[in-house]
């Protein structure tokens, strides 16, 4: 999956979800990547919580993320998250890198 961050100035994060034919396989495939996306995010819940600020969260879906259990994705996120944690705690950055 790839991740975009962007924070808003909400009092709740958002959540966006892109699933192509050409990324994700025919509709059930895609269907499925975005049920598991939007499963992911809800349990996450607690961890984004946590987070100072409030940001949008766009997931585009890949074709490998419906053959892995839901755990492996949780726990990417749980590391986007604390990525992202990490750079509210450091202070903005001059330079981009791209997420896991």
């Amino acid at each position: 999956m790839t991740a975009f961050i962007l924070k808003n100035d909400l009092t709740h994060h958002r959540l966006g979800i892109t699933a192509s034919r050409k990324a994700a396989g025919d509709a059930v495939e895609r269907n499925r990547a975005k049920r598991l996306l939007r499963e992911m995010f809800r349990l996450s819940a607690p961890s984004l919580d946590s987070l100072q600020l409030t940001y949008d969260w766009v997931f585009n879906a890949r074709r490998s993320l419906t053959r892995v259990k839901i755990g492996a994705t949780l726990e990417e996120l749980q590391l986007i998250i604390a990525r992202v944690a990490r750079a509210e705690r450091d202070g903005p950055q001059t330079d981009r890198k791209k997420m896991p």
